[in-house]
């Protein structure tokens, strides 16, 4: 098996991201594994693993847009803003208006100011935000910048007391769905929260891509190759053996003629190192082949 890779499981129901990346390490053989997102228990989908080298290419495809599939309850407010947490508001919901979820939503649309759920990872104080809420305190995170390219209505259903939105989302990252829910509700005077989430996209990765987390368990994969992740994540520049010998000891080489990051690849298609453009030269941010 390959040393530096990566994995994309498609993440069940009811188990952590940690319980994923925990069985990654075991079914690879190391413990250098990490992943590109969190995702909450109760969602499923799209879970980047990066093993080896590939723990040094997270940051990056964390940082690329995501998709997700989800359904939104209007009519009851939870402190985690999805099923899982406790309601603390229920109003009957069933007649909010097709038109006014539309209007809602569609205002969300493009590079907005979102407040994260509470019940979140992010930090405040040096603490992450859900152990605050678990000790008993109260208190609101302060909105952020991220953009929703993406918000589309796939149904509404008009229940006996409540009102389900499905919806499909593009957006940076950063974004939480939970939030999207949350706001809906809110603006609609009847308190919302997700009732289901599914991520089906990170960056360059796709459904398509993915293992069950029972073929994981059970070593039943083939790693995606580093090169030939880098090369779609990144901008690939095709370098000739002697310029793998320049970079190999971390000296720069002849620009590349933007300001993008560039994956310098071997003939032999290895990694050899990442690229930006800084004084005239492309010089090497992360090096993956030392010399010789």
């Amino acid at each position: 098996m390959i040393a530096h890779g990566f994995l994309v499981v498609d993440k069940d129901p009811n188990m952590t991201s940690h319980d994923v990346v925990a069985m990654g390490r075991r079914a690879l053989g190391t413990r250098k594994v990490g992943h590109a997102g969190t995702l909450d228990p109760m969602a499923t989908g799209i879970l980047v693993l990066g093993f080896g080298h590939g723990t040094r290419l997270l940051q990056y495809i964390t940082d690329g847009d995501k998709s997700y599939s989800a359904t939104v309850v209007l009519g009851a407010s939870t402190v985690t803003d999805d099923r899982e947490g406790e309601v603390f508001t229920v109003t009957d919901a069933s007649t909010v208006s097709d038109s006014e979820i539309a209007k809602i939503l569609s205002s969300m649309v493009g590079t907005i100011a979102q407040r994260p759920s509470s019940v979140s990872a992010v930090k405040v104080g040096g603490e992450r935000a859900y152990d605050r809420v678990r000790a008993g305190e109260k208190f609101q995170l302060e909105a952020r910048t991220v953009t929703i390219t993406q918000l589309d209505i796939l149904a509404i259903r008009h229940l006996t007391t409540t009102t389900e939105v499905d919806i499909e989302v593009t957006c940076s990252a950063g974004t939480f769905i939970r939030a999207i829910a949350r706001d809906l509700g809110e603006s609609l005077g009847v308190g919302g929260h997700l009732s289901a989430l599914r991520r089906s996209r990170v960056a360059g990765f796709t459904e398509a891509d993915a293992i069950s987390f029972e073929d994981l368990k059970s070593q039943k994969f083939t790693p995606l190759n580093l090169a030939d992740v880098a090369r779609t994540t990144f901008m690939p520049r095709e370098l000739s053996l002697d310029e793998v010998q320049e970079l190999s000891f971390g000296r720069p080489l002849s620009e590349n003629g933007n300001t993008v990051i560039h994956a310098a690849l071997s003939p032999d298609n290895r990694l050899i190192a990442l690229l930006k453009d800084e004084g005239g030269k492309a010089k090497p941010i992360a090096v993956f082949a030392a010399a010789n």
